[in-house]
C-alpha cells in the first residue's frame, strides 16, 4: 500500500463523497482517481451511490461515474490500514 492509500483510507471510515474526500486530502482530480482505482481493485474500497446505497462490484462503471460515487474503506481496507 502506498503512502496516499493509506492517507485516503485514513479518511475512509465514514461515506465520503469523492469532492469531499479531494478537497480533505488536496489531490489532484486524476491522482485521487488512480489511487481509488487501485484501492477498489485491491479490495479495500466500497463505492456507494449516495451515503446509504453500496454499488455491487459487478455493477460499478468507476471510469465513468468515479465523480458521483461516495467511498467507504471495506473490512479488509481497514485491516490492512490498522496492520500497516
Amino acid at each position: 500500500m502506498t503512502e496516499l492509500e493509506y492517507e485516503i483510507l485514513d479518511e475512509l471510515y465514514f461515506v465520503i463523497s469523492f469532492e469531499d474526500l479531494k478537497l480533505k486530502l488536496s489531490l489532484e482530480e486524476a491522482e485521487l482517481k488512480h489511487a481509488l482505482s487501485s484501492l477498489l481493485q485491491q479490495n479495500y474500497v466500497k463505492c456507494f451511490g449516495n451515503v446509504s446505497d453500496e454499488i455491487p462490484p459487478e455493477q460499478l462503471d468507476f471510469e465513468n461515474k468515479y465523480r458521483i460515487y461516495h467511498y467507504l474503506a471495506s473490512k479488509e481496507g481497514l485491516f490492512a490500514h490498522n496492520t500497516r
